[in-house]
């Protein structure tokens, strides 16, 4: 078998064979590099200054009255990674949500402006993603993936010194969700994958102007095993300030994380039972489970 050393790069506009090219990067890789992904440079270049000038703030701004922690509004260096510091915006696409993160943050008329039409477009990508798995797999009779559903919108900074220079920023993991689609930066490298079929790290070098696009824990379940909840980290390579954007796609509105019918028959059997999305997200801590190991608990024949 060819050894592979980088992850795929589709074109999302690719009129020969496309959702069978996600599906297949989905399965061998669970990563790949989308290019022409619609979003134009200008508001991804937008979007890139906002992130760093709120993560810029004071911490009292930042942190607010919320309670900080993975997952919380923001996430203070020493908690996730000693050079780590992040703010979300949960549940990103439900009515309202954005207008107030804005509103509790203080940000300006222009950066409310480009957080809210980022937002809208990186859902919009990866709703048209989803749109492309189902088709790969013959299931368009299901409704719609991930219309409605939970969301985090993260903003990452990697606080970079000449001493942290070989040092890990992000711990390896999987995503809990079905799939994380990343604006990485296009100046400081650092995102690493493991190929799966070898075991070692591969990095994932910057492409300017395309997304990085992670399957999840949520994402193999759906697809009853075939999916690659890819593990990967970030490590240090420069003493330069580090900055990325998340969407992660975590769960339908209900939060129950089931198989998709289409994907399971005769010749694949049922892998996972259903589980609620928070508790499984509360299992993987609680069982140091960082990769995923926790849907071993959900196994069909447990």
């Amino acid at each position: 078998m060819e050894v592979k050393t980088s992850v795929p790069v589709i074109d999302l506009q690719d009129p020969h064979d496309l959702a069978n090219k996600i599906v297949k990067a989905s399965e061998e890789w669970g990563c790949f590099r989308l290019s022409n992904h619609g979003i134009p440079p200008e508001l991804l270049s937008e979007m890139k200054v906002v992130c760093r000038s709120l993560l810029d703030l004071p911490l009292e701004i930042k942190q607010g009255n919320a309670p900080p922690g993975p997952g919380q509004r923001y996430t203070p260096p020493h908690l996730a990674s000693p050079y780590f510091e992040g703010l979300n915006i949960y549940d990103m696409a439900h009515p309202g949500v954005v207008d107030d993160f804005c509103s509790q943050i203080n940000v300006s008329t222009q950066q409310r402006e480009t957080i809210s039409k980022y937002s809208e477009a990186i859902y919009g990508v990866a709703k048209e993603v989803g749109r492309k798995m189902m088709e790969g797999y013959g299931i368009m009779e299901e409704k719609e993936i991930f219309e409605n559903w939970v969301c985090q919108l993260q903003m990452n900074k990697y606080n970079y010194s000449q001493e942290s220079v070989g040092s890990t920023g992000a711990v390896m993991h999987s995503d809990p969700g079905f799939v994380t689609i990343l604006q990485d930066d296009e100046l400081v490298n650092g995102l690493e994958i493991v190929n799966k079929f070898t075991g070692q790290w591969v990095p994932v070098d910057p492409i300017p102007g395309t997304l990085v696009v992670n399957i999840g824990d949520t994402g193999k379940v759906w697809s009853n095993g075939r999916f690659c909840n890819v593990k990967h980290r970030v490590q240090c390579y420069k003493p330069m300030i580090r900055v990325s954007i998340a969407i992660f796609v975590l769960a339908a509105r209900d939060k129950i994380v089931r198989t998709a019918e289409g994907l399971v028959d005769s010749e694949h059997p049922r892998l996972y039972k259903e589980f609620d999305f928070e508790e499984y997200r509360k299992l993987r801590i609680s069982t140091s489970s960082p990769t995923g190991q926790a849907l071993e608990l959900f196994s069909a024949t447990n």
